[in-house]
């Protein structure tokens, strides 16, 4: 049963709820973007403080799923959250943005950047590492109309972890020789023609961070390590 704290907090988030959705109608008629734009990201935040507390995948099995239980979850998920966008479906827009961020299911983009236009493209990777697609892909990014790059790290990584450990390294080689060459990769990166003209001219900016990952703020990075 839930516990009268528990209780309460739900009543809270119901209220904040309703509240929102109100000031998100009257925003939407009345307010400017970026008034728009905040209420928005408020009522986005409650969508996940709603959803965050509950521990069970498929809402049944706390710690049993199994995995056919999680994808048919997951599928069930995607044909609610489909039916959705073809009521009312999103707008689409050119990314100016390219972010390389790890896989790590802590950082949420979403959450990261405040914004869920689709101004960005997201390269997620073991460890924040780029390899010669990687680096196409972004050239190729550039070449649409991307102006910014975003290369980041985070605090706690499990990458890194493994990297670092020489025990570790043993299980999982390929993972270790990419972490040791993330910097050689981001030097190639910016040495490739394309890219190094746009940022010569300013029509490009590239720039490195570090992710927080407990509450998501970027940061400024570690000094890289040389092998």
């Amino acid at each position: 049963m839930p516990t009268p704290d528990r209780v309460r907090r739900r009543y809270r988030l119901a209220i904040a709820s309703v509240g929102l959705l109100a000031l998100a109608t009257l925003a939407f008629v009345w307010l400017s973007p970026r008034a728009r734009f905040v209420v928005g990201g408020a009522m986005i935040n409650v969508g996940y403080r709603l959803q965050d507390p509950i521990e069970a995948y498929d809402f049944h099995h706390e710690h049993d799923v199994k995995p056919d239980q999680i994808w048919n979850e997951l599928v069930q998920q995607n044909h609610l959250a489909a039916a959705v966008r073809k009521q009312f479906p999103r707008t689409a827009r050119h990314p100016v943005v390219a972010m390389v961020v790890c896989m790590d299911a802590r950082v949420d983009t979403v959450e990261l950047t405040g914004d869920t236009r689709k101004y960005y493209y997201i390269v997620r990777t073991a460890g924040s590492v780029i390899s010669e697609q990687e680096e196409d892909m972004l050239e190729l990014a550039v070449a649409n109309g991307v102006k910014v790059i975003v290369l980041t790290t985070h605090t706690d990584c499990a990458a890194e972890k493994v990297a670092a450990d020489p025990e570790k390294r043993k299980l999982y080689p390929a993972l270790s020789a990419a972490v040791d060459e993330r910097e050689k990769r981001i030097a190639e990166l910016l040495a490739r023609p394309h890219i190094a003209a746009k940022l010569k001219s300013g029509e490009l900016l590239v720039k490195r961070v570090n992710i927080d990952t407990l509450t998501e703020e970027l940061v400024p990075p570690p000094t890289p390590k040389t092998m």
